[in-house]
């Protein structure tokens, strides 16, 4: 299929289609029929990004739909027929349909944050260019922010005038060396990429939803409820990758929401929120489980496996963390509508041996011993199961025991999402990293050029993906050949000269 064959399909799709259809309404007619059609603005933003045009501007989207054949200039109505004749679309015309369909989309009083109906067109846009038979191919999802510079220069002065007021002073990191981070001047975009589930098979990085917000937003609590209402949507989500900066939010802006509609959690603790955190009916809060009160405390200062650590360290600390989730509470039950699971003591789970349990002493001497049970025995060791709130661990409760070889292996899939913000920032393709990629001000139309570069990226995982799944096939069809032995550059007579040559 062309180029632009799937972009017209991407904007034909049911969901995307009727987004159109309600919005060409909401344009209205004016004082003659408008030419641009809001279809045709899509099919040409579309066509400059994927022509790799590094400036997303009107004059490039009105020449890429000029540069068409003149069928498809003809049924898109680039070109109609007038009284005098022909016309072709100008480019005040197209500016025309551009500003009509940001004053549709844009709040009232524009405060740097989406409004709903302008991220429901980009959810609907990035959702349809998912092939329907990869739409339900994973329920994981890694989600990150980057940075996306206005092309406005800041405002001399605090609280100054501005030429894109929606825009703010955001942190992202330096390049310089020994700099950690930077200021610059625009917003925040986040997405959300389709990573495989667990061990199952590979699935294509395909980016799912995506959302600008100013800098002067939180773009944590925005985003979650994105994902929240993609869930409610029909998107299966059944886990959420995310780093620190997600994770070191309070509950009710990340994990709490999320929870609620069923994802598991799979996070870089913030460094304050790891080790012991308070205590829940006597047991120990400790990086989102409950621990035995008698746990060795050397146990609860483990950190994440360092980078560049030898397999030995890797091994070493791989054993502690093995050896910590032997006191750790087991879990009985999954959580209920309300949240609530049921946890009971590791000794009486076999994990662990407790005097406080006096059946656990007989199990082998293999398993811990608490040395130094609590004189006063607390809930935890007296009851046989505990009922959890979901307000208890609420900020670092996980899918895996943190931080373990299996969480490990588990947020190692993350790193998807930063190769999606890559292709975005990629200088051989939309070069989004480049202040003025853009040329256009305010948080609408940038969002809409931001969901159409989304797009964009998909058709080259969607592209890339299958000729790497058809290269596989071809591979196990077909046996390796034979490497061929490789010449021998010096025969024997030259090596038996040589040594008749050489000193004594």
């Amino acid at each position: 299929m062309s180029l632009l064959g799937r972009i017209e399909a991407v904007l034909d799709a049911p969901g995307i289609a009727s987004e159109i259809a309600g919005l060409e309404a909401r344009l209205g007619l004016g004082v003659r029929p408008r030419q641009c059609s809001l279809r045709t603005l899509l099919v040409g933003m579309h066509l400059c990004l994927a022509r790799g045009h590094k400036s997303a501007h009107l004059t490039a989207v009105h020449a890429a739909l000029c540069g068409l054949e003149p069928a498809e200039r003809e049924r898109l109505g680039v070109v109609a027929t007038w009284r005098g004749g022909p016309h072709t679309l100008t480019y005040r015309q197209l500016t025309y349909t551009t500003e009509r369909l940001c004053a549709v989309l844009q709040k009232d009083r524009p405060d740097g944050a989406a409004s709903d109906l302008l991220q429901q067109l980009c959810d609907a846009l990035v959702e349809a260019s998912v092939p329907s038979r990869y739409k339900d191919a994973s329920g994981s999802y890694a989600i990150d922010w980057t940075d996306v510079a206005s092309f406005s220069r800041p405002p001399s002065k605090k609280d100054g005038p501005c030429a894109d007021p929606e825009a703010a002073w955001g942190h992202r990191r330096g390049e310089g060396p020994g700099q950690r981070d930077e200021l610059f001047f625009g917003y925040y975009a986040s997405l959300m990429t389709m990573v495989r589930s667990g061990h199952g098979a590979a699935v294509p990085e395909l980016i799912r939803r995506c959302q600008l917000a100013s800098c002067r937003h939180d773009p944590v609590p925005g985003f979650t409820r994105v994902v929240v209402s993609s869930a409610t949507c029909g998107v299966v989500v059944h886990e959420v990758l995310a780093d620190s900066g997600y994770a070191h939010k309070v509950p009710e802006h990340f994990a709490l929401p999320l929870r609620r509609v069923g994802a598991r959690l799979v996070i870089d603790l913030h460094p304050a929120d790891r080790g012991m955190k308070g205590t829940f009916s006597g047991a120990i809060c400790a990086n989102g489980n409950l621990y035995c009160p008698g746990t060795p405390k050397a146990l609860f200062g483990l950190g994440p496996l360092p980078r560049g650590a030898s397999p030995e360290q890797a091994a070493a600390h791989d054993e502690k963390s093995a050896e910590l989730s032997r006191y750790k509470l087991s879990r009985l039950t999954s959580d209920d509508a309300d949240g609530y699971h049921r946890v009971g003591c590791p000794a009486v789970a076999a994990k662990c041996r407790c005097p406080l349990r006096p059946a656990s002493m007989a199990r082998p001497p293999h398993l811990p011993e608490i040395l130094e049970p609590p004189p006063v025995p607390p809930a935890c060791c007296i009851k046989q199961s505990l009922t959890v709130p979901p307000q208890v661990n609420a900020k670092t409760a996980q899918a895996h025991d943190y931080p373990s070889s299996a969480w490990r292996s588990s947020y190692a899939r993350r790193s998807a999402v930063e190769r999606s913000n890559s292709r975005l920032k990629d200088p051989a393709g939309i070069n989004l990293d480049v202040r003025g990629w853009c040329k256009l001000l305010g948080l609408t139309p940038l969002a809409l050029f931001l969901a159409c570069a989304c797009v964009v990226v998909n058709f080259g995982l969607v592209d890339a993906f299958e000729a790497h799944e058809l290269e596989e096939a071809r591979q196990r069809r077909t046996p390796p050949e034979p490497r061929p032995r490789r010449r021998r550059r010096r025969t024997l007579a030259d090596l038996a000269r040589t040594a008749a040559d050489a000193p004594p």
